[in-house]
């Protein structure tokens, strides 16, 4: 568990701060010596200069190594004064040297191959599950990548000379199956671990702490935390970063100077929406493992806001009968969202993969929001019906489901 002490502040702030403090803080240290309290938004697309030898200089620079370009900003695709404050607050938070932030995390992921497969490394090592849309761009090879799926016991012995990556998520979408970081990142050797920490957020776990090279995010969920924003971000150390740099500006997959404006906005309330959504989420997985109507609840041992549950019925019937929940794709939201893998965000993936992987056809994933515990129950348990009892229900049969290792409470920790 995180110990909640974040990476040092410029500008003469403190070498240690907590992260509820760099939550708030990071990417914005310099705003009151400027006389703004809030960050502004910077929507130039390009920015004058009348040296054209300095911009030359400049930009043969930025080609040679991928380091931001210094003094003033050149052009858009080069990078943004507002996505800089999100990345610097972002790497903040996840104790890296170093952000580069995509228009999506898809576009943050394939610049992780494209820099790889620039080195000849296009061979990956990878540990299902995997988001969905992750797992088909290995699989398909679209970027040039070939994939070898294993176990995460199996990881070293999958290690070929050309292989550039190792890709794990944990805790795992949509299985919250959770990977010990740390034994992963020795296995890897000197090959590049990437660890999707889109479900812990940095306010549960920091993969680059355990060794992971890496850390992807979709910025889309919990970073932004209001369903209004998408984006993407990879957390490194700065040599890394130069490479994403430079695939950033060749593809263009930049992210909006508003994208990066209300991520940094949504990094301030990181630290509070994902205990309190957590809180929640512990007390529905207790109801859920209790209940009759499901037959097996998966809850993380480092808690947070996901769950995901088997139900013995229908699971298009309880998507159809939530009122207060959305039934919908994405999660990370402040408001819950509930969805079935099998046919939206992992319909992608080859059913026996995925059934292999832990996805199975009755399985339900739901992110759960800051609304009243009471109220989310009322709605779920409305939504499972008095119908859909297994038929062994009554008759002394205890239910088979996944035993709960349910963490402390958000107020202890």
């Amino acid at each position: 568990m995180d110990d909640g002490r974040g990476a040092g502040g410029f500008g003469g702030g403190p070498a240690v701060r907590a992260l509820d403090t760099e939550a708030v803080h990071a990417g914005r240290d310099d705003l009151a010596r400027q006389g703004l309290h809030a960050a502004p938004i910077d929507l130039s697309t390009t920015y004058p200069s009348y040296d054209s030898r300095a911009e030359a200089a400049r930009i043969d620079a930025f080609a040679a190594d991928g380091a931001e370009p210094a003094g003033p900003p050149v052009y858009g695709r080069l990078g943004n004064p507002t996505v800089a404050r999100f990345e610097t607050a972002l790497a903040r938070l996840e104790g890296t040297d170093s952000a580069v932030a995509f228009a999506s995390g898809m576009a943050a992921l394939s610049a992780v191959l494209l820099v790889r497969n620039a080195m000849g490394l296009r061979h990956v090592v990878a540990v299902r599950p995997l988001y969905g849309c992750s797992d088909h761009l290995l699989t398909a090879g679209l970027l040039g990548s070939e994939v070898t799926w294993v176990d995460p016991a199996g990881v070293a012995d999958a290690l070929r000379p050309d292989t550039g990556l190792v890709m794990v998520e944990s805790p795992a979408n949509p299985t919250l199956a959770e990977l010990d970081l740390r034994a992963l990142a020795h296995a890897c050797g000197s090959v590049p671990l990437l660890a999707d920490n889109t479900f812990a957020t940095p306010v549960l776990q920091r993969p680059a702490e355990h060794g992971a090279r890496l850390v992807l995010h979709s910025a889309t969920k919990y970073l932004g935390g209001h369903g209004d924003v998408m984006a993407g971000v990879v957390a490194c150390d700065e040599e890394f970063a130069r490479g994403l740099r430079q695939i950033r500006f060749a593809t263009g997959g930049v992210l909006h100077p508003l994208a990066g404006y209300l991520l940094l906005r949504g990094l301030s309330t990181l630290p509070i929406r994902v205990r309190a959504a957590s809180s929640n989420a512990a007390e529905l997985a207790r109801r859920l493992a209790a209940d009759p109507r499901v037959a097996r609840v998966h809850y993380p041992r480092i808690g947070g806001a996901m769950i995901a549950f088997e139900v013995y019925g229908d699971p298009h019937e309880v998507i159809a009968g939530v009122r207060l929940i959305t039934p919908a794709v994405s999660l990370g939201s402040v408001d819950s969202l509930i969805q079935h893998p099998a046919s939206i965000s992992h319909r992608i993936v080859d059913a026996a993969d995925r059934r292999g992987a832990g996805v199975s056809d009755r399985l339900l994933r739901l992110s759960v929001g800051l609304e009243d515990v009471e109220d989310l129950w009322a709605d779920l348990d409305g939504a499972l019906g008095t119908d859909r009892l297994p038929e062994t229900a009554g008759a002394g049969r205890e239910p088979s489901r996944t035993a709960l290792r349910l963490p402390e409470r958000a107020a202890d920790r």
